[in-house]
Parts: structure tokens; C-alpha cells; sequence
């Protein structure tokens, strides 16, 4: 599959460590100042809403200066921003290198459902955050790295007989944030975890 003007790409011939998001090249001061104000802003968000946060709340949560925090995120979108990135690289290294069946050494079916779990699990957590970086523009989602990333390892898991990369964009795209934020409300978490479940069982029941 070619580079598309939208962003889909395929990310077959590309190694799956090479797709993971890279961490910032900082300061040991600046990353902790960094790792301080993701957090304060991951539980200000959680607790309160993204839209009801202020940028001064999360300065003074953090403990650092309002300055330091407009001139490391611009804004509180690049907050977001940067706040996704971090989160997504946890993700990513569980996929990487962290214990089965989120991680490597257990069955491909296993793995599969692990990713699909510790997926739902973030995208629920940060929901309008990841919203608002999908729908930024039209076909933003495909554009994010990370997105790339997930198609790579669902892909490389799924059966090889079929036509793995569309299966992967099919499975992922129940995992899109606008057709969670869509569903939440009527069907509930629980529900839809169950529904993507047995669709990404379906999927890999032709091994």
C-alpha cells in the first residue's frame, strides 16, 4: 500500500521498533520538570475535565512557573499533545519489551486481545484528548505515529492468510476515539469491550 494523501500508510516492511514514538531529548532538569506537569495535568484532567483545567491550574500543580509551563507546550493542546505522546510510549514499550501477553511470548490470539484491553484502557482514560488528536483535521488519526505503530503490531499478530494490514485498520478503527465517545453513551464501557472482543476473536479465529 502507497503513502496516501490522507496519511494511511502501511507500515509493513518497516520493523515495529522503529515506529515507536521517540522520547524527547532534554535536560535530566527538564524531564523531571516535564514528567511533573504530565502528571499534574493527567490527574487535573481525570478529575475535572479537560475543558474546566486551566493552564495556571496545572503550573501550580506541578510546582513550576507559569513561563516554564507556556514555554515547553505552547498551550493547552500542545499540552494534550505532548500528554498523549507520553502515554502512548508506555503503551508501546509494554507492547516492546514488557511481561506476556501484553508483551512478547505468549500466543498471537493472546497478545491480540492483551492489546486490545490495555488499548481501551488508555483511549477510555484520556478520551476527549485523544479525540481532539484524531479529529484535528481530516485523516489526522492516520497521520499520528502511534497510529502506525498500532496497525504494525496488529498486523504482524493477526493471520497471515487473509489480508492482515485491512483487517488491522478494521479492527482499529472500532478503537477510534470519535466511535467510542458515539457508543459511549448508549452502550456503556463494559458493552463495548465485550463487542470488541468478540470481533477481534472473530478476526483471529482463521489461523
Amino acid at each position: 500500500m502507497s503513502d496516501d494523501s490522507n496519511g494511511l500508510q502501511s507500515g509493513s516492511a518497516t520493523p515495529l521498533e522503529l515506529l515507536r514514538t521517540p522520547p524527547p531529548k532534554e535536560r535530566a532538569d527538564a524531564a523531571r520538570n516535564r514528567a511533573a506537569i504530565l502528571d499534574a495535568a493527567a490527574r487535573l484532567f481525570a478529575e475535572h475535565g479537560v475543558d474546566a483545567v486551566s493552564m495556571d491550574q496545572v503550573a501550580a500543580a506541578a510546582g513550576v512557573g507559569k513561563g516554564t509551563l507556556f514555554r515547553r507546550f505552547g498551550d493547552k493542546a500542545g499540552l494534550a499533545a505532548a500528554l498523549l505522546d507520553a502515554r502512548e510510549r508506555v503503551l508501546q514499550e509494554a507492547v516492546l519489551s514488557g511481561p506476556p501477553p501484553l508483551g512478547p511470548g505468549a500466543p498471537e490470539g493472546e497478545r491480540l486481545a492483551a492489546f486490545a484491553d490495555a488499548y481501551l484502557d488508555y483511549a477510555f482514560e484520556y478520551l476527549p484528548l485523544v479525540r481532539m488528536s484524531e479529529t484535528a483535521s481530516p485523516g489526522a488519526r492516520y497521520r499520528i505515529g502511534a497510529y502506525r505503530f498500532w496497525h504494525r503490531h496488529v498486523s504482524i499478530l493477526l493471520p497471515q492468510g487473509g489480508d492482515p494490514e485491512h483487517t488491522a485498520h478494521a479492527l482499529l478503527a472500532m478503537l477510534g476515539a470519535e466511535h467510542l465517545t458515539a457508543l459511549l453513551p448508549e452502550l456503556g464501557e463494559e458493552r463495548i469491550r465485550a463487542g470488541v472482543h468478540r470481533m477481534w476473536t472473530a478476526a483471529d479465529r482463521g489461523r
